[in-house]
């Protein structure tokens, strides 16, 4: 499982899947969302802008991700 980090929550689905380069374009990345092919803990997500915060597991494809929030040293 890949950790990735994020500067602030929420962020949107089809925007990791894209910045992540599970997705080559938004677009694709709504359309893989839409098709129900992405995993948000471990349960079917259909919305493509549905918020995610730290500690959210997305999966899509081979690809795991668990997101965690970078925090300010």
């Amino acid at each position: 499982m890949r950790e990735v980090e994020i500067t602030k929550e929420p962020v949107e689905l089809y925007k990791l899947l894209k910045f992540e380069g599970l997705a080559s374009s938004g677009g694709e990345a709504k359309s893989v969302i839409a098709d129900g092919q992405v995993l948000v803990n471990g349960v079917v997500e259909t919305r493509k802008r549905k918020k995610l915060v730290s500690g959210d597991i997305i999966e899509f494809g081979d690809e795991k991700i668990r997101l965690l929030l970078k925090t300010s040293d």
